[in-house]
């Protein structure tokens, strides 16, 4: 149990019925008249879901015990993506679901950090940006360079990004996790 004065950002609280969400966001606000509350947007850790969500101040709220560790992506085992603990070097088999849109990114040898809550995997996450081949692309056509050009790019995992038109395939590249975004070239 925790006050909602001790609330961070990243915390998990279990709530209604046994829910899991992790503290986004909160700020403690004292209106001129009234009792103090905290104002937080909390995110559903299962299905992503962003509300707000207002508590009274030093209410005491549950949290959960979330294990996350840094796990070596081994390989792809069927539907089941196996992570390897570097620390004692078990293997645990991390359903796509759980996996999510990290599933674009990653490749043998990334290394990723796995949530867990009593031995369940809530989510994987993976740095904010990576570094991946293109596998293929089309040539960059010269010409109209008024609109910035970009042009459709498969990774070496089988997403498709949009690329400004001088990325040629084989190039590495930096791409962020969260919005699939170019960043840039990776100068070798």
């Amino acid at each position: 149990m925790a006050s909602t004065n001790d609330l961070k950002n990243g915390m998990v609280l279990k709530l209604e019925g046994g829910q899991l969400w992790s503290v986004v966001e909160f700020q403690h606000v004292k209106p001129g008249k009234g009792p103090a509350f905290v104002r937080t947007k909390l995110k559903n850790v299962l299905s992503g879901k962003v509300v707000d969500k207002t508590f009274n101040a030093g209410v005491k709220v549950e949290t959960a015990t979330v294990d996350k560790r840094d796990m070596q992506f081994s390989y792809m085992d069927g539907d089941y993506f196996v992570f390897m603990d570097m620390e004692t070097y078990d293997q645990l088999h991390v359903d796509r679901k759980a996996v999510g849109d990290a599933a674009n990114f990653l490749i043998e040898g990334f290394t990723a950090t796995v949530a867990q809550h009593e031995g369940e995997v809530l989510f994987v996450d993976l740095p904010a940006a990576v570094e991946l081949t293109v596998a293929e692309t089309e040539p960059g056509v010269q010409g109209d360079r008024s609109t910035g050009g970009t042009k459709p790019a498969t990774l070496e995992t089988g997403h498709q990004i949009q690329v400004p038109l001088f990325i040629t395939t084989g190039e590495k590249i930096k791409v962020d996790t969260r919005t699939s975004d170019y960043l840039g070239r990776v100068s070798s």
